[in-house]
């Protein structure tokens, strides 16, 4: 059995976990207003209800990004630089000074328990945005492998609580091959120092936020767009594995997605077609990320266009991504109840991708 980490991990969590609760209770209304996820997240397990917003995106539960305004848009644009990692992370991987190995192997493991439970593509993205930012902003414990794997639960942890309807139990979580097993109270602490050290921004601008406006932009025909959704997501859920596009932002890594995807239906040209997308946008920065796309070979849509039909799910889109792992590689410890979860949750989850406007600002 895989060595159970509960404790020692006083030095790592430090007493970010002994203030976050201080406030008095007038200012419980206030956290909430303020912070996306308040305190009572960290103590909820199991099943719960999706927060009162009205899901949409064409993942298959039929609904359809809500129209993006002008001014939302440019709203979006304004705060994604507070959902990105701290200038200077990309370069702390390519030198070695991060561990791009261990970064790697949690993305992995990110990627499998999303497949094995079914999770949305957005959970899947929130998750690697949490791990990429709190690396880049705090210092783990170096030669203890084992913290790497519980900032990997703790991350998938919070994006599943965020965005999904039925969240499995802290131990049932750890599927996929995991190395350390660690107890609830554990990956609590860890999530509030997460939480903590991102500062309550959770409802992160992501590509997604921008995707559906970039193709309709492109393109007219309504069940084009549709079919491009589905292999934007796709290639979206390629890049964030590696660590080449950490240098672009949402909205760049959107626009070059949109114009490489619809590109494959139709001549596009990005230099004419980059300025209808979003004011806002770098010409050169989105041409080297289109530049990127093409050259990395991760995963274009073009290549999976024969197996590749408009998803009907998102659990569709994880199955025919990279992200797909053979089945003995999704149990582990005790997670007899998973294979249940996993079959009763498709037809209960509703998801989205990112309603505009909802991220925090």
């Amino acid at each position: 059995m895989a060595p159970n980490f509960d404790l020692g991990v006083g030095s790592l969590l430090c007493a970010e976990d002994n203030c976050i609760f201080d406030n008095n209770d007038d200012d419980d209304e206030t956290l909430e207003e303020e912070f996306v996820l308040p305190p009572y997240y960290l103590r909820t397990n199991g099943t719960r209800s999706r927060r009162n917003r009205t899901p949409c995106g064409g993942c298959g539960d039929g609904e359809r990004f809500p129209f993006v305004s002008d001014e939302c848009l440019t709203g979006m644009v304004e705060k994604e630089t507070h959902h990105v990692p701290v200038d200077g992370y990309l370069s702390k991987l390519q030198n070695g000074e991060l561990d791009v190995g261990a970064r790697r192997d949690a993305v992995d493991w990110i990627g499998k328990v999303s497949a094995h439970f079914s999770f949305g593509p957005l959970s899947t993205y929130l998750a690697v945005n949490y791990l990429d930012r709190f690396l880049s902003a705090y210092d783990l414990p170096k030669g203890k492998a084992w913290t790497m794997q519980l900032l990997a639960v703790a991350c998938m942890a919070l994006a599943a609580k965020l965005e999904e309807t039925e969240v499995p139990l802290s131990l049932d979580l750890q599927v996929g091959g995991s190395k350390f097993v660690f107890e609830a109270r554990t990956i609590e602490r860890m999530e509030l120092l997460v939480l903590t050290t991102l500062g309550w921004r959770m409802q992160a601008v992501t590509p997604f936020s921008f995707i559906d406006h970039c193709l309709r932009k492109i393109q007219d025909d309504e069940i084009a767009v549709k079919t491009s959704l589905g292999r934007s997501i796709h290639l979206v859920l390629n890049i964030i594995q590696g660590i080449d596009f950490l240098e672009f932002k949402p909205s760049e890594i959107a626009a070059a997605v949109a114009i490489s995807v619809a590109g494959e239906a139709q001549p596009v040209d990005p230099e004419k077609a980059i300025p209808l997308l979003i004011q806002q946008l770098q010409m050169e920065r989105v041409l080297k990320c289109i530049k990127l796309i093409n050259g990395c070979g991760c995963g274009s849509a073009k290549d999976s266009r024969a197996s590749m039909s408009e998803p009907r799910s998102p659990s569709g889109v994880l199955d025919v991504t990279c992200l797909s792992y053979k089945s003995n590689d999704t149990a582990v410890g005790s997670c007899a109840n998973s294979s249940s979860h996993h079959n009763s949750s498709d037809a209960a989850k509703r998801r989205r991708l990112n309603r505009p406007c909802e991220v925090e600002l």
